[in-house]
């Protein structure tokens, strides 16, 4: 992986929506969002465009995020929160087997996908989230408990995503395995693996650091609403 690679991971909505997930991306004169029915993100390099793109796009989805830079924008919107995250990448598979079951998740899997995410981190899955990668879970009596899969996708990098354990079963290992067996799904790809957390998740900081990952850098995510 050369540095000209890498440096795409600066502004990966951007560069998500100009390689592999082209055909979700909505572009405002170069500031590019992903169409909101599947991810409420967009990305820019021109700020001076932010602007007018972020009201145009306002007019679709009332709730959505900058990543990377923070953008300008006018009234009637306003930057509600910066979140702060990690960004963390990975060089190498995990070595990990499972101790569970992981299935790839199907069509029949996602509204249990939607509500299992949303009950955890509500906000980020849309209806058609799933549609941007693959999705993996652990069902325990017939029913989804856990899952991860991939969002951001770019020619030489894919984001592990939607890692989520339902409340009643966490401190199980689950979130572990799905992480490993995602990131090494990726790598069997040819791609290399990257996630964004919140910097404040310290529990989940330490469980991507003790398999493997580490911080590139930090980004932020500029929560936008009216």
């Amino acid at each position: 992986m050369n540095n000209i690679d890498e440096n795409k991971l600066d502004n990966p909505v951007l560069n998500s929506l100009s390689e592999n997930h082209e055909k979700f991306c909505l572009d405002y004169n170069g500031v590019k969002f992903y169409n909101p029915d599947y991810c409420p993100f967009g990305g820019f390099i021109n700020l001076e465009k932010t602007e007018k793109a972020t009201a145009d796009y306002a007019s679709l989805c009332e709730n959505f995020y900058i990543v990377g830079e923070k953008p300008s924008i006018s009234s009637p919107l306003k930057i509600i929160k910066e979140l702060v995250c990690l960004q963390m990448i990975i060089s190498k598979k995990i070595q990990l087997t499972p101790k569970n079951e992981i299935i790839k998740l199907t069509d029949e899997h996602t509204k249990e996908l939607l509500d299992l995410v949303n009950l955890v981190q509500p906000g980020y899955f849309k209806p058609k989230t799933a549609a941007l990668g693959n999705y993996y879970g652990i069902l325990i009596d017939k029913k989804l408990i856990a899952v991860a899969g991939e969002r951001m996708k770019m020619n030489h990098f894919t984001e592990v995503s939607a890692i989520i354990t339902h409340p009643d079963y966490t401190g199980k290992g689950y979130a572990k395995q799905l992480t490993a067996y995602v990131v090494n799904k990726i790598f069997e790809e040819g791609k290399t693996p990257f996630l964004h957390v919140v910097e404040s998740n310290i529990g989940a900081v330490k469980l991507y650091e003790k398999l493997g990952f580490v911080t590139r850098r930090k980004m932020s995510f500029w929560n936008i609403s009216k």
